[in-house]
């Protein structure tokens, strides 16, 4: 029998963690980007994700970054937190920590540069999902993380009562039908990991996507989504024909390097500061943003 959890869907932004120029969490422009969120439409908010720059904060940091976007969305809106490790007991341990903040779900990421077995990746989240009471979704990026999850392993974790659903990023589309089509009969959900084919995985039946591009365009993402949820996947494309440049041109550096730029372009945070060995975006990069940004009417 399975447990009833929440199923997320539609617009989820992976949220980007501003900085000041001295490398110090800005709190005030973190606050302002989630009233962003509550105002334009988006379903749920991905703290200390990969977007997040988790790897950079301290476990500390990570927790007060956490703790805070829960205060701040005062449940107006979901809070997912990041708290993947390619530690398990790491994992875990971090895992009840954020567990006592009030997030609605946890994120956990397929464990990176160890590159473990699928029995491996299995064993790992099922160690994690039987260590919390916290709804666990799975994310696989074999982009980062080398390994992907395969679709039996991805069912497999299915069949455990708090493990509800994936973020995947593997590029191949042809997993979503697998993965909606053989999870059926259970509460569990799919979202996709990619912007730029989010409207196809939800035309095979995923549920939206964990976003980058909702970090700068918000609300016109929550529609376009949402149109292609509600079965208008035709009119979605043709909807977001104006913004499919943004998607690509937000990867032109490593992300969150250009997000976080256009974010402050768009006076969403007060500084576009990283931290090392994440650098400043070029001055290419800012005048292909600038670019695409303008074309998309997203910059004046």
């Amino acid at each position: 029998m399975y447990m009833t959890h929440p199923i997320f869907k539609g617009s989820i932004v992976a949220i980007i963690t501003p900085l000041t120029e001295q490398g110090q969490v800005d709190y005030s422009s973190l606050k302002n980007l989630v009233d962003y969120h509550v105002e334009s439409g988006t379903d749920a908010i991905v703290v200390c994700g990969t977007t997040g720059e988790t790897v950079t904060l301290s476990e500390e940091e990570a927790l007060e970054v956490t703790q805070k976007v829960v205060e701040y969305a005062n449940k107006r809106i979901p809070v997912i937190a990041g708290t993947g490790s390619n530690s398990t007991a790491k994992a875990i341990a971090y895992t009840q920590k954020v567990e006592k903040l009030g997030v609605d779900a946890c994120l956990s990421v397929v464990p990176y540069y160890n590159k473990p077995s699928q029995e491996g990746i299995y064993q790992h989240f099922k160690a994690i999902a039987d260590a919390t009471k916290l709804p666990v979704i799975l994310y696989n990026v074999p982009g980062r993380t080398v390994v992907s999850m395969s679709v039996d392993t991805v069912v497999r974790l299915a069949q455990l009562d708090n493990v509800i659903g994936i973020k995947d990023a593997d590029p191949d589309l042809h997993r979503v039908g697998q993965i909606v089509s053989r999870t059926k009969d259970s509460n569990f959900f799919h979202l996709s990991g990619e912007d730029g084919t989010a409207l196809d995985a939800i035309a095979m039946g995923s549920n939206g996507v964990i976003s980058v591009s909702a970090n700068v365009m918000a609300k016109p993402w929550a529609e376009i989504v949402h149109t292609a949820l509600e079965g208008n996947y035709l009119k979605a494309l043709e909807m977001e024909q104006q913004y499919a440049e943004v998607h690509k041109v937000l990867f032109v550096e490593p992300n969150p390097t250009p997000a976080k730029w256009a974010a402050w372009k768009l006076g969403l945070i007060a500084s576009p500061a990283q931290r090392l060995p994440l650098v400043a975006l070029s001055p290419a990069g800012q005048e292909k943003v600038t670019q695409v940004f303008t074309a998309a009417k997203l910059l004046k």
